[in-house]
């Protein structure tokens, strides 16, 4: 009994040894990954506001784009300080990034869509084929741009209306930006009647024109017959304006043009078809032949 019980106290002597021996062991561990994460968060928020920085000061550069990559910057520097974490525990490293690799994997399989819009965003933002305040079109979505985001794009549709379009309809399709360009230029095609004197029309539509302020002289504006039309004859008036002022003069001038045509006695026929022969005598309405009835009498008379 005697020898069993001094065995059972060497053997709890030396667990109690051990057991010492790996506390003080992880402990360090411990005290050191502690210090690591604290070292590592603080580094990666440095240089998250370092990296933001410096890529809003990039002129032209979008704000959206800095935000996104100084965050992947952060986040990539807090995922190689929780794998030098997991170093410190006797974690096998190269094991804990096949991991990290294979979920990412999968996830990105799982958020397939969502990574397309993410890609498209970041595209979008580098390419930069629309900014914030212009109007685009793209066949079937149309808006003034009110923010670019990773994800989607903020539109304002021109009857007030808010849009919400995932970045890949954005990105796979060919798009009109109206606001880009500064200039614009607009063709006003009136149609007047064959009967009528061309070219006074034609210096009425010019007289409009020079008399507008808004009307750039460079190009310089210009008439010219452009169809002859089954009842009309088509006058295009043709200039330039500023983008801002593309709208408000096309429509002021529609307006002006139609009260001259009037004043000066210039018709703007409807269209209209005049057939000849036969067909028109096949298409003549028929008068209703009158009845016995219908017939006057000599009391009537």
């Amino acid at each position: 009994m005697e020898q069993q019980a001094s065995q059972f106290i060497v053997a709890t002597r030396a667990a109690l040894s051990q057991a010492s021996a790996l506390v003080v062991e992880y402990a360090f561990s411990a005290v050191g990954a502690v210090l690591l994460l604290v070292a590592g968060w603080i580094i990666a928020g440095l240089v998250h506001r370092w990296a933001e920085a410096g890529l809003m000061k990039v002129r032209g550069f979008d704000l959206t784009l800095a935000a996104f990559l100084s965050n992947v910057v952060r986040y990539a520097l807090l995922i190689l300080v929780f794998i030098m974490v997991l170093g410190q525990f006797g974690v096998q490293t190269a094991s804990v990034i096949a991991a990290l690799g294979a979920a990412g994997l999968a996830i990105g399989l799982a958020l397939q869509g969502t990574l397309q819009n993410i890609a498209a965003g970041i595209m979008l933002l580098v390419l930069r084929p629309f900014r914030v305040g212009e109007y685009i079109d793209t066949g079937s979505i149309s808006g003034t741009i009110r923010e670019i985001g990773l994800f989607a794009t903020e539109m304002k549709t021109p009857d007030g209306m808010y849009r919400l379009a995932p970045n890949s309809t954005l990105w796979n399709v060919p798009i009109t930006n109206y606001s880009r360009e500064p200039t614009r230029r607009y063709d006003l095609v009136v149609g007047i009647g064959y009967e009528d004197d061309i070219t006074q029309a034609e210096e009425i539509m010019m007289e409009i024109a020079r008399a507008e302020k808004r009307v750039l002289a460079d190009p310089e504006p210009g008439t010219f017959v452009s169809e002859l039309g089954d009842s009309a004859v088509a006058i295009t008036l043709r200039y330039w304006t500023m983008s801002p002022d593309f709208w408000p003069v096309s429509r002021e001038f529609t307006k002006k043009v139609k009260i001259a045509f009037d004043e000066a006695g210039i018709s703007i026929p409807f269209p209209q078809v005049t057939y000849s022969g036969e067909l028109a005598a096949k298409l003549e309405p028929k008068r209703p032949v009158p009845k016995d009835d219908d017939k006057p009498t000599l009391i009537d008379a």
